[in-house]
């Protein structure tokens, strides 16, 4: 236990040390300003590593456990054990915090890890294996670089445990070629997440804090708000407004901004025009393949039948829909699978919070976006096509530990009343446990 201790506050002291390679390498790859790399990927992962370390010795302790009476007299325990050896397959949208993450719970829990991190952010792949590389031994934690060919190759062999976050496509692949072992996995997806405004939010702070979610690394947030449902009598105001909130942060050109990520490859800006041709463009639209440069894009839509509506967007294009009625919003939820964010904007807290409750999903928020992230106090993960399982503070521990109960027993009490032949035994213990039940 002290071990690992020593090595997660070398791994603290050693991405403190590079902090100006992470920044780089994360600007050549995403373009992300230096704030955002600063909140997003080292401060969320220095913070992981705080609350881990704090609490280590606590979660790794055995628990004692009240024995039941069939057992009298024992001790019954529950042992918190490693898996194993892991493998974390890491995305490129966040790609130091997200590979790493995973990793501090691993580690925590006493497993071996190997990391495959994106092809697609090659810089940010190269200071995590120079600071993994620093840190650890080989054998505890190695770093695995390469295409899908490198990524195909490692499910190839058995783990006793693999942890993918990405989309739902490979998740598919991974939890396949996980099945053929029996191997557990934690899925951490995405999916079409919902923003509901209805006409008592407060439009200038909703505006705000949507804008400022869904644009933020380019809308490559696997919780960014992915459309926009806003109640018709409040639709014009919400525009107008998020409007404004767009040229606030970013200015009336984007593409100078200092503020504004780009695209992680030219493919992924291909994508993007193809979805953006065709439809109503309320605001942006303006796009440079060379700079992987995509604007804040605001489109209207009157159905679901659009293909934004088809899969998660996971770009800077924010589909708007109008309703009329609370039931058009559980009609249009219900249309997708489970999302992994679900957010309602409302003055109306009971109506909110009911909301809450009738939808299932994989995190939520009312009157914000995205920062429920940010506690690692509770769990982040989606359910469904979003996701399988959990992480996040004590839930990362728990996600790669098994727990394993024993009970321990003296020879002293041995009642016959428990062995054949029970014709003669059997009735008597029959009455004691009735009495008990």
């Amino acid at each position: 236990m002290s071990t690992r201790i020593e090595y997660l506050k070398a791994l603290k002291r050693c991405i403190c040390a590079h902090e100006d390679e992470i920044v780089a390498a994360l600007q050549h790859d995403l373009k992300k300003p230096e704030p955002e790399i600063w909140l997003a990927e080292i401060h969320v992962t220095l913070q992981e590593l705080k609350t881990v370390i704090k609490n280590l010795r606590t979660w790794s302790k055995p628990k004692r456990i009240t024995g039941s009476w069939l057992n009298i007299p024992s001790k019954d325990w529950i042992f918190p054990e490693p898996y194993g050896v892991t493998l974390n397959i890491a995305p490129w949208n966040y790609p130091f915090q997200l590979a790493l993450n995973p990793i501090i719970g691993a580690v925590a829990a006493g497993n071996t890890v190997v990391l495959k991190p994106s092809e697609h952010a090659p810089k940010t792949a190269s200071i995590l294996n120079k600071i993994l590389s620093e840190v650890f031994p080989k054998e505890w934690v190695a770093v695995a670089q390469g295409g899908p060919e490198v990524a195909k190759e490692l499910l190839s062999f058995r783990w006793d445990y693999i942890f993918f976050t990405g989309g739902v496509s490979i998740a598919k692949i991974v939890a396949k070629a996980a099945a053929e072992h029996l191997t557990p996995t934690t899925l951490e997806l995405g999916g079409k997440n919902p923003c509901i405004v209805d006409q008592t939010a407060k439009i200038a702070v909703s505006a705000r804090r949507i804008v400022w979610g869904k644009f933020m690394n380019c809308g490559q947030i696997c919780m960014s708000p992915d459309y926009v449902l806003v109640h018709q009598n409040v639709y014009t105001e919400l525009v107008t407004a998020m409007k404004k909130e767009i040229v606030a942060m970013y200015g009336e050109n984007p593409k100078t901004s200092p503020d504004y990520a780009r695209l992680v490859h030219k493919g992924h800006v291909q994508k993007m025009k193809e979805l953006i041709a065709g439809q109503h463009i309320l605001h942006g639209g303006e796009i440079d393949q060379e700079d992987r440069f995509v604007a804040p894009t605001l489109v209207a839509l009157d159905s679901l039948d659009n293909k934004l509506m088809e899969d998660e967007i996971f770009g800077p294009i924010l589909p708007i829909i109008t309703y009329k009625d609370e039931e058009e919003i559980h009609q249009t939820i219900k249309h997708f699978e489970k999302p992994l964010s679900f957010y309602v904007f409302s003055q109306r807290k009971k109506w909110a919070r009911n909301l809450m409750q009738k939808h299932s999903f994989g995190g939520g928020m009312i009157n914000d976006v995205i920062v429920y992230f940010t506690n690692d106090k509770l769990p982040f993960g989606g359910v469904g096509h979003s996701g399988v399982g959990s992480y996040h503070g004590k839930h990362s521990f728990d996600t790669f530990t098994h727990y394993k109960p024993y009970v321990e027993r003296p020879t002293w009490f041995d009642p016959k009343q428990r062995y054949a032949p029970f014709k003669k035994n059997f009735p008597f213990l029959k009455r004691i446990l009735r009495l008990l039940s």
